[in-house]
């Protein structure tokens, strides 16, 4: 990460206040920090807004595997996107639910793509895409 730079910001008392309790209720241990965070939220969002950044996130589903071979139309979309998915966890959350957490890399627009896919299948009944970052490597495509 190299050294780092020192800047100041000018902020009402009110502002400077809550962001504290900000800091306080999510275990910050300093203001840096938290700025940090924020702003490399704010990088991240911004990526992932932008066509053609390459980007990491998650995609979590929890579907219902009895229904219509819906674990059988899953398995062909991430095949058919496989150079997107990297890894897959897959954990039974109950007899009828299945839950699977799948790590994407790839074009910020091809994610989102896949994920509304996947999110709209019948049989799905929960699906969230977390962007993670912004892939810093991106020159090296990775081989499943």
């Amino acid at each position: 990460m190299g050294g780092v730079q020192r800047f100041s910001v000018s902020v009402e008392p009110e502002l400077l206040a809550a962001f504290d309790r900000y800091c306080t209720r999510h275990h910050f241990t300093t203001r840096s920090e938290a700025i940090r965070q924020a702003i490399r939220e704010l990088l991240t969002r911004e990526a992932w807004e932008t066509s053609g950044k390459v980007v990491v996130g998650t995609l979590t589903l929890v579907y219902e595997h009895h229904w219509a071979s819906v674990r059988d139309r899953l398995l062909k979309l991430q095949h058919e996107h496989a150079d997107l998915v990297v890894s897959l966890v897959h954990v039974h959350l109950s007899h009828e639910h299945c839950l699977e957490v799948i790590i994407l890399r790839g074009e910020a627009g091809r994610l989102q793509r896949l994920a509304y896919e996947l999110r709209g299948m019948k049989g799905v009944l929960k699906g969230e895409l977390v962007l993670a970052g912004v892939a810093e490597d991106h020159t090296h495509s990775h081989q499943v």
